[in-house]
């Protein structure tokens, strides 16, 4: 095995946590985030474990950024196919992260000093629960995704009670439940996309395998507060015996020194576009970016860029693998990059849509920005996440989804219909677009206030910290807690 570090412990005694994330981008960040903000309080020493590979991604995008002196990293071998590659045969990355992670990372805990105080892990790795149960290490479950679509697939079986898996959307139409404990009404359609297909009910074998795990950690942290879904949150709390800590999306918004976005995990080289920004009005431009990880068809792609070009905005569109884009020049109004700092050009003044996937983490940061979305859910939890834009936060507009408007998952929303979205939420005059943008001002600025000193997900944060620094304490003196 390689074991690597970017610094020293830096002499600091105490409280050791190991943080162990789920192998994805959109499952790394949200961790080392949380990792950061612990790692803010000296008296905890913080490693932080990824696989090789991502461990010199983490590096690469890093540049020039130091860590904190309380915050390594250490890597286990690559036991999971490449995140290249991942979504190439997702059955088998997933089979290889749920079977292969968990002898190394047990192997790693034996090598590391001082001895490891509480765990935090990744809901999606069961087998980091079980470990710590083994070594009577307290563990921490880390939900990345939102607090609704945990209850959601929690609460599967309940579903499935009332409608077997797959459920064909086709046949569904606007058939509504109301009966998943913390959620809101909602469509069958919108569910999350495990339910609707032949394949997400095989990979959902191995989700269920991660919530029968959940019970059994010590916490349950969960990448939400109450400001954005307080339903969801009581609900869980009532579930599980675990103590369950809301702290508030794991989104950190960048200094106006910060250059680089900082620690990050990318394999793709960030293109700083402030200059480009700089030079347009305030919320004139519409920011497009479909993910790190799912992708749409190459006719998909070909509509939203006429689409784009028809609508008359100016926008920033983030592509990956698509060549031909970047060679488009759209008028003068486009400019298509492999990948940005999202949460920097989300906070800049010139940006005023967000044509979204809708994934949990992109969700969040656009609220914190106050930024109205374009909904574009492809997979998973978007479309789940899409609903509570468009019906329940009422701060966006669906461009696709849910049979809303006959279009399937394999069917192309057209260009004609992406200009118009576009225009209906780019026009600062229209009426729907202002009540809308004062809407996710409004929802932004709750959400930032839970985090800030006194707000409900700091205060569940503090909570939590408290338990883990009293627990370390407890082992360090062999008392019981």
């Amino acid at each position: 095995m390689v074991v690597r570090s970017i610094n020293t412990d830096g002499g600091i005694s105490g409280v050791h946590v190991v943080a162990m994330p789920y192998p994805g981008q959109g499952h790394i960040n949200p961790m080392m985030n949380l990792c950061k903000r612990l790692a803010s309080f000296g008296d905890l020493l913080i490693t932080f474990v990824v696989t090789e590979e991502w461990l010199s991604f983490i590096l690469s995008s890093a540049g020039s950024a130091t860590p904190p002196p309380n915050l390594r990293l250490r890597s286990l071998p690559n036991v999971t196919p490449s995140e290249r590659a991942r979504a190439d045969d997702f059955p088998a990355f997933i089979e290889a992260v749920y079977t292969k992670m968990e002898e190394p990372f047990e192997r790693l805990l034996d090598q590391l000093e001082p001895a490891v105080s509480a765990i935090v892990a990744d809901s999606y790795l069961p087998w980091a629960v079980a470990v710590g149960n083994r070594r009577d290490i307290p563990v921490a479950s880390l939900w990345p995704m939102a607090a609704s679509v945990f209850s959601m697939l929690y609460n599967s079986d309940v579903v499935a009670e009332h409608h077997p898996f797959p459920i064909p959307i086709s046949e569904v139409g606007e058939e509504y439940v109301d009966y998943i404990p913390g959620v809101p009404r909602i469509r069958l359609a919108d569910l999350p996309t495990l339910f609707h297909s032949s394949t997400g009910v095989d990979r959902m074998r191995w989700f269920k395998e991660s919530f029968k795990m959940v019970p059994k950690a010590t916490w349950l942290l969960l990448n939400s507060c109450d400001e954005l879904e307080a339903s969801a949150v009581d609900a869980i709390r009532s579930l599980l015996p675990s103590g369950v800590h809301p702290i508030r999306p794991f989104t950190l918004p960048p200094s106006p020194s910060q250059g680089k976005a900082g620690f990050v995990a990318s394999y793709r080289a960030e293109v700083d576009c402030s200059a480009w920004l700089d030079g347009h009005p305030p919320n004139s431009v519409l920011y497009v970016s479909l993910g790190s990880f799912m992708s749409v068809s190459a006719p998909q792609m070909v509509e939203i860029a006429f689409g784009l070009r028809a609508s008359g905005s100016p926008f920033l569109w983030i592509v990956r693998e698509q060549e031909w884009l970047a060679k488009e020049d759209f008028d003068g109004k486009g400019l298509v990059v492999s990948w940005c700092s999202q949460m920097k050009v989300l906070s800049h003044p010139s940006i005023g849509g967000f044509f979204s996937h809708c994934g949990w983490n992109s969700t969040t940061e656009g609220i914190s920005a106050g930024v109205p979305f374009l909904a574009f859910p492809i997979a998973v939890d978007q479309t789940c996440n899409s609903k509570m834009i468009v019906e329940d936060w009422k701060i966006g507009l669906r461009v696709r989804g849910s049979n809303m408007d006959g279009s399937g998952d394999n069917e192309l929303v057209g260009r004609e219909k992406i200009a118009e979205i576009v225009k209906k939420v780019m026009d600062l005059n229209r009426k729907s677009s202002k009540e809308m943008r004062r809407r996710c001002k409004e929802l932004g600025e709750a959400l930032n206030r839970a985090g800030q000193r006194g707000g409900s997900s700091d205060a569940s944060f503090n909570s939590f910290l408290n338990q883990v620094k009293a627990k370390g304490r407890a082992a360090d003196l062999c008392l019981p807690v």
